[in-house]
């Protein structure tokens, strides 16, 4: 399967948070490796978005998200949780992030309820910060390029047949922004 290539990132974000429904993320922990096809994601961009953490300028926390595209930008939440983006953005934009929201998993299942401490298969990685435990992204991966092989990448994976866009979740700004996106599997 081949990685995703940077050029894949450098593009509108919100086409971006679109393209990469049905990619594979692919995570290597040790000898093993677990893996799952994006079903869930919601872009992020900059000047436009007064819900993006990148609005209003840049700090240590986003930083990344001004730098080059197709590297992880992986953030701490509620003083508990990790999430998982990936930066994506055209070159006339000077921020933006994909969140990965939701994956089917695929390989290495096992692995990922014992990550999670045991929660059942359909709750297994059906929200941003269940995903991010149960394949073990945390700080370190942040600004990691996730165009080579590596500890975590993006793999080509299967076509959609249908996209949903909604308003994204748990945000109270730029609500009227249809920027969350789902597929099926």
């Amino acid at each position: 399967m081949s990685i995703l290539p940077r050029e894949f990132y450098l593009c509108d974000t919100v086409t971006v948070a679109k393209n990469i429904l049905g990619k594979r993320i692919i995570r290597k922990i040790g000898n093993n490796t677990i893996s799952g096809i994006i079903t869930e994601t919601e872009a992020y961009r900059h000047t436009d978005d007064p819900a993006s953490h990148a609005f209003r300028k840049i700090t240590d926390r986003n930083k990344v998200m001004f730098g080059e595209v197709g590297v992880a930008y992986v953030y701490f939440t509620y003083g508990m949780h990790y999430c998982f983006n990936v930066v994506a953005r055209n070159s006339k934009t000077a921020a933006g992030a994909v969140l990965i929201r939701a994956i089917e998993p695929e390989k290495g299942i096992e692995e990922m309820i014992k990550n999670r401490r045991d929660v059942k298969l359909q709750n297994l990685t059906n929200g941003p910060a269940k995903l991010a435990q149960a394949m073990q992204i945390t700080k370190e991966h942040y600004g990691l390029d996730l165009t080579k092989k590596s500890t975590l990448y993006i793999t080509e994976g299967i076509k959609p047949k249908k996209i949903t866009a909604s308003p994204r979740i748990g945000i109270k700004e730029a609500t009227d922004k249809l920027w969350n996106f789902k597929i099926k599997i």
